[in-house]
């Protein structure tokens, strides 16, 4: 089997644990798939795990989207927007190690003291505040779930899931069209991320059980472990190179 071979498996089976994940929980292909193809193939991230991240959403809001939450969709999207575009800049002129660590060590610490209370207070400002940070880390690093997950911990399964999906869709779109922009998105990156919709689409139909098994009040337990889990994720990658 060649090496060729060898990667697109490997990352097309981080991909499919990701969506699993993302399939029942709302978020996580970002952060299961970001570390193992940057590992694999660095040159082709961020652009290939925006092209799986805009590619994820499409399944969950067929099943779910009407558990959108309109009203928190805008808000996001009003952080979203400048995040996006900072997050570019930082692809450019800032070290991404850097913003990795700064995001991953925010995100434990947000987990961390959410654990402890009722949770993040699911405001305009708050939701503004993880549209921002999501925006400016997903463009950066393609793992922008976690700000977003955590404000929306307290919600019921479907509405989590059908609100990040198209924040998450939006999102990603813009960060190809900064990348693009700023000719960070190469031609083997976006065909890259095409390579892995089969395995995605795979993942997706594999998450209905876990999916099931979530929405028996175990939501918030399961979002508040992925954000610790891809957060120390980001900072493993960020210390280690």
């Amino acid at each position: 089997m060649s090496h060729e071979v060898v990667l697109l498996l490997t990352a097309g089976l981080a991909v499919f644990v990701g969506a699993v994940v993302q399939g029942a929980a709302g978020f996580g292909v970002g952060l299961v798939a970001a570390p193992v193809v940057t590992m694999l193939n660095p040159d082709v991230v961020p652009g290939a795990i925006q092209v799986v991240s805009a590619t994820m959403p499409l399944f969950t809001l067929v099943a779910e989207r009407r558990g959108v939450d309109w009203r928190g969709l805008g808000f996001a999207l009003l952080g979203r927007v400048p995040g996006g575009l900072l997050g570019g800049l930082v692809v450019v002129y800032v070290s991404t190690r850097a913003l990795g660590l700064l995001v991953g060590v925010m995100v434990l610490g947000a987990a961390g003291l959410t654990a402890w209370t009722v949770g993040v207070p699911r405001t305009g400002r708050t939701i503004t505040g993880a549209g921002f940070l999501s925006g400016l880390a997903g463009t950066a690093t393609g793992v922008g779930g976690p700000p977003m997950a955590l404000v929306y911990q307290g919600a019921k399964g479907p509405q989590i899931r059908a609100t990040l999906a198209l924040f998450f869709l939006l999102g990603a779109l813009q960060s190809l069209a900064v990348l693009a922009a700023l000719d960070r998105l190469p031609a083997r990156a976006l065909a890259f991320g095409a390579l892995m919709v089969p395995f995605l689409v795979a993942g997706f139909l594999a998450s209905g059980p876990l999916r099931r098994y979530l929405d028996g009040g175990r939501v918030r337990a399961a979002v508040l472990l992925l954000a610790a889990v891809s957060a120390l994720a980001l900072i493993a990658q960020n210390t280690l190179g």
